[in-house]
């Protein structure tokens, strides 16, 4: 995985940058969509792009019923990302 390399083109790059989170920038956001690409399938990475603007739905969506895979591969995203994208 490439990361930094050229505009964020997906769900989640573009929910890192409109985040306004201290930090998020060009070239964390699109690692962050790269380790995404990895783990997630489009429908999940549109999913989990919501947590950015909605944390709640986060811990919603991991208390949920019939959440349980999804939850283990956004976990399994958010560890890479935050292995790589440093």
């Amino acid at each position: 995985m490439a990361c930094g390399s050229g505009r964020p083109s997906g769900a989640i790059s573009r929910a890192c940058e409109a985040g306004g989170r201290p930090g998020a920038n060009q070239a964390l956001c699109s690692c962050v969509q790269g380790a995404a690409d990895d783990t997630l399938s489009g429908r999940e990475q549109r999913r989990a792009a919501k947590f950015f603007k909605d944390p709640q739905k986060a811990q919603d969506t991991r208390q949920g019923d019939g959440t349980a895979a999804f939850w283990r591969r956004y976990k399994a995203f958010a560890s890479r990302a935050e292995a790589v994208c440093r």
